[in-house]
């Protein structure tokens, strides 16, 4: 199946001169969306995997399902301060300022195997950080994993030395 022919470009959003990749089309189909989240999950069937890890918000649409299908549990990244109880939390430059992404202590456990997915690779800031602060808690990444990238943006470049998986990509330049 060609996922891509679900990808829905909008000019100018969300500010001009940006060409966004709305994949929300993609999530919504009776279809697809299914065979995307078995897309997914089928190279990691019997890896082990303890869990699959999500970015917010989107991936969260994808890492439960996934999550699902492999047996495993789901796992959030969220921002600052969306946990409760004992949280690690990881700060992260962006391009205008600073943000802070954090993980629940106990979610994850020394040495498992877990998978990172999120909808979009970019520059690659937030999963830099996220797998950051996976590392800090022990996980071991299998992979991390992107329904859409955007090449030229310097993400893959960021993610040096990491198993990157995508399933669609678009190139883009600053």
């Amino acid at each position: 199946m060609d996922f891509g022919n679900y990808v829905r470009t909008v000019p100018d959003f969300p500010k001009k001169g940006i060409l966004f990749y709305d994949l929300m089309p993609l999530f919504g189909s009776p279809e697809a969306f299914p065979r995307l989240i078995e897309h997914l999950a089928a190279p990691y069937r019997g890896q082990g995997i303890a869990h699959v890890v999500g970015i917010e918000a989107r991936g969260f649409i994808l890492a439960a399902p996934v999550a699902c299908a492999l047996g495993a549990g789901f796992v959030p990244v969220r921002k600052k301060g969306k946990l409760p109880g004992t949280v690690r939390e990881l700060s992260y430059d962006l391009e205008y300022g600073q943000d802070t992404i954090a993980v629940q202590e106990g979610a994850l456990t020394k040495g498992e195997k877990v998978l990172l997915i999120d909808d979009l690779l970019a520059t690659g800031g937030t999963a830099h950080a996220a797998i950051g602060l996976l590392e800090a808690l022990g996980a071991h990444i299998v992979e991390s994993v992107f329904v859409t990238e955007l090449e030229g943006l310097g993400g893959r470049k960021r993610l040096a030395g990491r198993k990157i998986r995508s399933i669609l990509t678009y190139q883009v330049s600053e």
